[in-house]
């Protein structure tokens, strides 16, 4: 097989942006016997409905049936499986011995991959499964790229390992903390991803004194302090014969999956195009840009490299806040229908991207709702809006706001319309200080990007110029001074 790209689907909306965002294959699971039990998940019918949209799109999807199972979870399982077959799953993710022999006894002709919960970290391991009829494993989390090669080269069998997302702290996820604190077995599909939690340290001598282990100004995360992304590791998976690289994040957000998808489909075309041409493969500054706009935590290698925490601190980390989706867009009015899934106001500063809409700026100046109505806000999730852009744009495009006090800081000037190109001149010739975005060119509104250590100079570069550049406020009057 080539390379794919798998992508997580935890209820119908987010399978359609990780299709539409570059996903080859998606994972998903039915109400009961996967590991997300609170990932919202599909009914039998969104399940059918799910697997025929991939298959139009010539894409795959695979069913999680990868809980550790207790006697009671075997009484419907022939059925359920069956059902999957059925349905034209393309494979079923299994970690259980005993649900994989039950699916090989009632189901053979249905693929089965060997889930990361059996912490496979060997190459007799993998050859245990491919003699029991595995078609794929996906590989333990704590392997090095050296064994991951070694594995490759001892077993001829399909390799998935992870390449982003959450790390569970214990082994191969085998977590027994949500159980302990909360009842909720995480081997079962009902984690309450407990050591996500903050914590704090107390000393025996002195109960009710809280002392925190100091990790940023969010409060602290004792166990799972570190996201997985292996974005500049592509091109070394390719060559160490990884079939399939997979996102974590059945339970993350719309925002989530299509962004993470859509950064790891370009590094995977790209790390791809390299090895064809005979070149060495590059990691772009604007895919760490783009997944610096999700939520995330600091960003690790993993085992990869060695033990965690020796590798060095991967750059970018920049907040923003996901806003609305795309719905439909007239070019002859050059206005959008958004969905709303966060507040969005009059003067808001929007980004809005998507897998053919190369990301730009522009600011709210009009607002209207799904009755033609002139608004100043819409606070309602799934509320339908309609703003005018200076670009066009495309269903299914994500839209995004930066947040107050972020590493950014925006200025916002309107000037003279035909002095737009020469401000960029300007500029640059400082050093590019601050990156200008034009956002409406008719009115001349330009948005200049800074950080809070060049924002001051870029100031003073603006009162200095040869023509006038008005300051506009946060409600879009203007200032007769720049903003402090």
């Amino acid at each position: 097989m080539g390379i794919e790209l798998l992508a997580p689907a935890g209820n119908p909306e987010k399978l359609a942006m990780a299709l539409h965002y570059g996903a080859d294959a998606v994972y998903l699971a039915g109400k009961e016997l996967g590991l997300r039990a609170y990932a919202g998940n599909f009914t039998s019918e969104e399940m059918a409905r799910a697997i025929a949209l991939a298959h139009e799109q010539g894409k795959k999807v695979y069913v999680t049936v990868n809980i550790f199972a207790h006697n009671r979870d075997f009484a419907n399982l022939p059925a359920y499986l069956t059902e999957l077959r059925d349905m034209g799953a393309d494979a079923i993710v299994v970690s259980d011995p005993g649900v994989f022999a039950v699916a090989r006894r009632t189901v053979f002709d249905l693929p089965i991959h060997i889930s990361t919960q059996a912490n496979v970290t060997n190459a007799e391991s993998a050859r245990f499964w491919a003699d029991q009829g595995a078609k794929r494993i996906v590989l333990a989390r704590e392997l090095s790229l050296a064994e991951i090669r070694a594995i490759r080269q001892a077993v001829d069998i399909e390799l998935e390992v992870f390449v982003h997302g959450a790390m569970c702290m214990s082994y191969s996820g085998r977590c027994m903390i949500s159980d302990y604190l909360t009842g909720r077995g995480a081997n079962r599909g009902e984690c309450a991803q407990a050591c996500r939690w903050k914590y704090a340290l107390v000393e025996e001598t002195r109960p009710g004194l809280y002392l925190p282990v100091e990790e940023d100004e969010r409060g602290s995360y004792v166990f799972n302090a570190r996201d997985l992304c292996l974005l500049p590791d592509i091109p070394a998976l390719i060559d160490a014969g990884v079939n399939s690289f997979k996102i974590e994040g059945r339970m993350k957000s719309v925002h989530y999956v299509a962004t993470v998808t859509q950064v790891y489909r370009r590094a995977v075309d790209s790390a791809l195009a390299a090895q064809a041409a005979g070149r060495p493969a590059r990691t772009l500054t604007s895919w760490w840009e783009e997944l610096a706009k999700i939520s995330h935590r600091p960003y690790t290698r993993g085992f990869l490299h060695g033990p965690p925490g020796q590798e060095p601190a991967l750059p970018y980390r920049r907040d923003y806040d996901f806003v609305g989706v795309v719905q439909a867009y007239d070019a002859q009015k050059r206005v959008a229908e958004i969905e709303v899934r966060n507040r969005i106001r009059l003067g808001d500063i929007l980004e809005l991207a998507g897998p053919g809409t190369a990301p730009f700026l522009t600011i709210v100046n009009e607002m209207r709702d799904d009755e033609g109505n002139a608004i100043d806000k819409a606070p309602r999730p799934h509320q339908r809006i309609f703003i005018r852009l200076p670009r066009p744009v495309a269903p299914l495009d994500l839209v995004r706001r930066p947040k107050d006090g972020g590493e950014d800081a925006f200025l916002k000037v309107r000037i003279n319309p035909s002095h737009i190109f020469y401000l960029d001149i300007i500029l640059e010739g400082f050093g590019h200080l601050g990156v200008p975005t034009t956002v409406d060119k008719e009115a001349g509104l330009v948005l200049i990007r800074t950080t809070p250590d060049t924002r001051e100079e870029v100031i003073r570069v603006l009162e200095s110029l040869p023509w006038p550049a008005l300051w506009v406020g946060d409600e879009d009057e203007i200032l007769s001074s720049p903003p402090n």
